[in-house]
């Protein structure tokens, strides 16, 4: 195998014709990776975004092999296609939080999508809407419009991309309320696989996604999450400013992150984490 790529939580590998995409255990906020780990994270969000692919087997995907793997890497590594991705963030987002609330309290819209006015921090949104960013190599992604993907894309390919996202968001929306969780949003990507438009990278985790128990769901106010907002949130509190490097995480808060994506992973998937 050759290393070819680390990314902020996943390393991917070449290994003949495939890839091998692992997902470690770093976890990462406001684009900088903490350095401390999360034990078991990789796992979870492997695991978990197996699950998914399997509920969306009608939706081309990159999977390969879920076992074929070197030991190493079992039970966090995938073997997957390799993909020409598309360099357009596909956001879904079903409720107002996080940089899409902060950009409805500036412009009214977020990625040129106009929604009403007088939206709280949590609130449902009238419908999911498709909220595209930049695929940034270093720093921040930002908004950009539809007729932006149009532009970078072509739309045919824009359109498949804002329905493919909207779908898998509605459809996985829908199972997780039935389990007690609201998927606020979710980020997606996708690539070609010659001339198919390929889902990539992984889906609805609590990495990519907003997990919150619907049974505290309380507009006006921050949601309690079974994601890495937890971590967020912590990383805030310390006065950090948000660039490199990132404060060390008290142990305490390492166990209860861990402990958040294991509910998400056995809320979601019905099954218990071993």
């Amino acid at each position: 195998m050759k290393h070819i790529h680390a990314g902020k939580v996943r390393d991917l590998y070449e290994d003949g014709d495939s890839l091998i995409l692992v997902a470690s255990d770093r976890v990462s906020v406001y684009d900088v990776v903490l350095p401390t780990r999360i034990p078991d994270k990789g796992a979870l969000l492997t695991k978990l975004s197996d699950w998914w692919f399997e509920f969306f087997a009608d939706v081309p995907n990159h999977i390969v092999s879920t076992t074929d793997v070197p030991a190493e890497f079992a039970g966090r590594g995938v073997r997957v296609k390799p993909l020409k991705m598309v360099a357009v963030e596909c956001i879904a987002r079903g409720y107002l939080v996080g940089s899409g609330l902060k950009e409805y309290q500036r412009t009214g819209a977020i990625s040129g999508v106009t929604l009403p006015p007088g939206l709280r921090e949590g609130d449902r949104l009238p419908e999911p809407i498709f909220t595209p960013t930049t695929k940034a190599a270093e720093g921040h992604d930002e908004f950009i419009t539809f007729d932006d993907v149009i532009a970078q894309e072509g739309r045919e390919v824009a359109e498949r991309l804002r329905e493919f996202t909207l779908e898998i968001y509605t459809r996985g929306a829908e199972h997780a309320a039935g389990r007690g969780v609201i998927i606020a949003d979710t980020k997606l990507e996708f690539g070609w696989d010659g001339d198919v438009l390929t889902l990539g990278d992984e889906v609805l985790t609590s990495d990519s996604s907003r997990f919150w128990p619907a049974d505290e769901w309380e507009p006006g106010r921050a949601q309690r999450s079974f994601d890495k907002q937890f971590v967020r949130d912590w990383a805030t509190s310390t006065g950090w400013d948000k660039e490199p490097p990132g404060p060390e995480i008290p142990a305490e808060v390492v166990a209860a992150t861990r402990q958040k994506y294991v509910e998400a992973y056995e809320l979601v998937t019905g099954d218990t984490w071993e």
